[in-house]
């Protein structure tokens, strides 16, 4: 009775919002689907797409705040172009030419590898509405683009402070116009992965995570460390970040807008069933990342004899990453275990990266591609996958991401070059990329 009731509620909501006079010019008369519940439908989970999808853009400030905070003050400015660059590169590669790529349409019988290129994508005529999708095309585009640029902001924390800044715009032209969504394309595009091997990525620890990892971990290692990094006789020397508060605020913002990245990807809102398992995938996200930050906190008290402020915040990252790929299945028990072992992924594996003198400014290699890959495997615990099948997604994406990032990053390195100068980068990356000075006091720090 009380689902009936609030059907029925649902239902007389949307005849009174389509029912109201339009603001501006006249319309023309509504189809008569948008008076029963097919229209109600459309609306809500057209909703569901551009809320997610404004929430997931949220995350760019996350990623910029975050990478800001944690790289040293004479290269702020230049770290806050990339990601506002960065983003909007995404944008336009992603309507040119990434969103076909992605959701190409592969033919009956074919292996679902490669789909072909169908154009620029085409958004839906002003006023237009095809119902028999459930939700507006461009609140679905909108949503997947947001997607691919938060594969690209990964990239960005790892390699920052020693790459030039055409060069790393040039880099993400390519990820995010071919490399990502290929990636996309097996699962989500009802490519390879999904039809043969049943891999199941619900909101992207494989598809998005670990893609912005591999692509990372290639650049890492082809540009190398930053200047200082490493000391001759194996000395880690430790270059703090220049403001906490400002990268707190950033993980907090990212923390945010996950509830978009994995709500949102329920992909309906229509139906009463629909909106609870939103709700639980809120739960689910909120309590991995809650679960994350505690068991990172405690184990660096452990190890070190005190916590650790950047550990924790990645661990809030990790926690969140490893729940990504089933938010809806796992009890809120399961998500806080899932979303702890992805914070003790991160305390572990960051000093690991150090040990191969892999310079990752802000950790994203630990919290996107390691806990990336854990969140992706554990699905066949949580969800309806096997463990060959998420093996094999793992597998083949770090094979095409990493072979195909490896190209472009040699590429680059050996042709326009990739790295300032020593000079320029001891100096800071502002004065020598952008012009900019605005901290002379810690310009040799």
């Amino acid at each position: 009775m009380k689902r009936n009731f609030l059907t029925l509620a649902a239902l007389s909501a949307g005849a009174v919002v389509l029912a109201e006079p339009a603001l501006a010019a006249p319309a023309a008369a509504a189809p008569a689907a948008d008076a029963v519940g097919g229209g109600t439908a459309y609306i809500l989970n057209t909703l569901l797409f551009l809320i997610g999808g404004f929430l997931v853009m949220w995350m760019a400030a996350g990623f910029a705040m975050l990478e800001a905070g944690l790289v040293r003050a004479k290269n702020t400015s230049t770290q806050c172009l990339k990601n506002i660059g960065l983003y909007s590169i995404a944008g336009l590669m992603f309507w040119v030419i990434g969103y076909n790529i992605a959701y190409p349409g592969f033919a009956e019988g074919s292996l679902g590898l490669i789909g072909g290129f169908t154009g620029i994508y085409s958004m839906q005529e002003v006023g237009a509405a095809d119902l028999e999708t459930g939700y507006s095309v461009a609140s679905d585009w909108f949503f997947q683009m947001v997607f691919c640029a938060t594969t690209a902001s990964i990239v960005s924390g790892t390699v920052a402070e020693r790459v030039k800044i055409v060069p790393f715009f040039i880099f993400v032209t390519i990820l995010t116009g071919i490399i990502y969504p290929v990636v996309v394309s097996w699962e989500w595009g009802g490519g390879y992965l999904d039809t043969v091997h049943g891999f199941s990525d619900f909101a992207g620890s494989t598809l998005v995570h670990s893609t912005g990892g591999w692509a990372a971990l290639m650049g890492a290692i082809i540009i190398g460390s930053r200047v200082g990094r490493y000391g001759p006789d194996g000395k880690v020397n430790v270059f703090p970040g220049t403001n906490i508060p400002l990268a707190t605020l950033g993980t907090f913002i990212l923390w945010l807008g996950w509830f978009g990245f994995n709500g949102a990807s329920q992909l309906a809102m229509g139906t009463v069933g629909d909106v609870s398992d939103v709700s639980k995938i809120f739960v689910n996200t909120n309590m991995a990342a809650a679960g994350g930050v505690v068991v990172a906190i405690i184990l660096t008290q452990v190890l070190y004899k005190k916590a650790d402020i950047t550990m924790a915040l990645n661990g809030a990252l990790a926690g969140l990453v490893s729940i990504t790929a089933e938010p809806l299945a796992p009890s809120v028990g399961q998500s806080i275990l899932i979303g702890g072992i992805g914070g003790a992924i991160v305390v572990f594996t960051v000093p690991l990266l150090d040990k191969f003198k892999i310079d990752d400014v802000v950790g994203a290699i630990p919290v996107h591609l390691f806990a990336g890959i854990w969140g992706t495997l554990i699905v066949a615990w949580t969800g309806d996958a096997t463990f060959t099948g998420q093996l094999v997604g793992v597998l083949l994406t770090a094979v095409w991401v990493s072979g195909a990032s490896a190209i472009v990053w040699l590429a680059l390195k050996y042709t326009i070059g990739v790295r300032p100068s020593e000079e320029d980068e001891v100096n800071g990356l502002d004065k020598a990329e952008i012009g900019v000075e605005a901290y002379p006091e810690f310009a040799r720090t």
